[in-house]
């Protein structure tokens, strides 16, 4: 089991510091080591008395609504860039963050770098799937606009990353698209289909995202523009059936009487759909484990992130990914010699 802790981004996000201490808190106190990155002027005083979890000073940090890439550039100081030098420097296991994700992608490349023969990085989760399953999806945002190199690479991550954090043995892959029939999808969807063939995974062809959420795939290919609508329009159907179902259960005492009964239900429908459990997204293909939480993460979400990070690195993801896409690397150029 490694010791070195995970470094927390603690003045990223909207509730940061106060709620990303807490979290970090949880996670000390459950056996992960959690190493604190900021300003100390702050955060010292919200640490409980007796607690032990350091922190590395930062004098600068990257607001929300700052440009990532400038920000990251000119703010050698930021707590992100801090974080991240703390895992190059092999001091830290990992590195959490709730803040820019642009910025944490920028900042990632700067001090880490990507694996070798990966392209692009990319940022990946699991959303629930009606079946009872889970459908790993990438990219969420790291790359709005990409190659079909990228999305074939995507999928090789994807399968790597459901088989050792899912524990599935031969995750099926499906490519985002409009219709499963040939000749459907846009052209970026044509130009990949024939480079995921030939990709060493379970490539099941072209799928939509109804199939998809329904279990038809264990991975989903997409580039970072339509993977985060499609994130976000997920999460907001969630928030919305929720909220229906609330109005719906007021408006008569038999229907509150009934959800009385179905409590227990509704406690495991929320633990199940909540991004507070998940706590946040894994940015694959830097040389080093990188987890970007929601910008909006209590300390619930600081804590699962940590948890999220923690296992990653046990889990040996990068190690795994690098490996899995220099074999697919070889194996395209042999078939493909041009």
């Amino acid at each position: 089991m490694h010791s070195k802790p995970v470094a927390l981004d603690a003045m990223g996000g909207d509730y940061a510091p106060s709620a990303l201490v807490v979290g970090a808190c949880r996670a000390v106190r459950d056996g992960i080591p959690v190493v604190l990155v900021g300003d100390e002027a702050k955060l010292r005083p919200l640490i409980p008395s007796g607690m032990d979890l350091p922190i590395v000073h930062a004098s600068e940090s990257v607001g929300m609504d700052e440009s990532p890439a400038s920000a990251v550039r000119t703010k050698k100081d930021a707590s992100i860039r801090v974080a991240l030098r703390e895992v190059a420097e092999e001091r830290a296991s990992s590195v959490v963050s709730c803040g820019n994700t642009g910025a944490v992608m920028a900042a990632s490349l700067m001090e880490l770098g990507r694996i070798d023969g990966v392209e692009r990085p990319a940022v990946v989760t699991t959303v629930p799937r009606t079946d009872g399953g889970q459908v790993v999806i990438l990219d969420l945002g790291a790359n709005v606009d990409c190659k079909s190199s990228h999305l074939g690479q995507f999928g090789v991550m994807g399968q790597v990353f459901a088989h050792h954090v899912l524990g599935l043995e031969n995750p099926r892959v499906g490519l985002l698209s409009n219709g499963e029939e040939e000749g459907k999808g846009n052209e970026q969807v044509r130009a990949t289909l024939p480079l995921l063939e030939r990709m060493p995974i379970n490539f099941i062809g072209p799928i939509e995202p109804t199939h998809a959420l329904h279990g038809g795939c264990e991975v989903l290919v997409c580039d970072g523009f339509v993977g985060n609508v499609m994130l976000k329009s997920v999460e907001a159907t969630i928030e919305i059936a929720g909220k229906l179902l609330k109005e719906e259960i007021r408006r008569r005492p038999s229907a509150k009487f009934g959800a009385w009964l179905l409590t227990g239900a509704f406690k495991r429908y929320r633990k199940r759909t909540s991004a507070n459990a998940i706590g946040g997204a894994y940015l694959v293909g830097v040389n080093g484990t990188v987890v970007v939480g929601h910008g909006r993460s209590d300390s619930r979400a600081v804590y699962a992130a940590i948890s999220t990070a923690h296992t990653a690195v046990s889990e040996q993801l990068t190690s795994h990914i690098g490996t899995a896409v220099s074999t697919a690397l070889a194996q395209t150029e042999q078939e493909d010699p041009s």
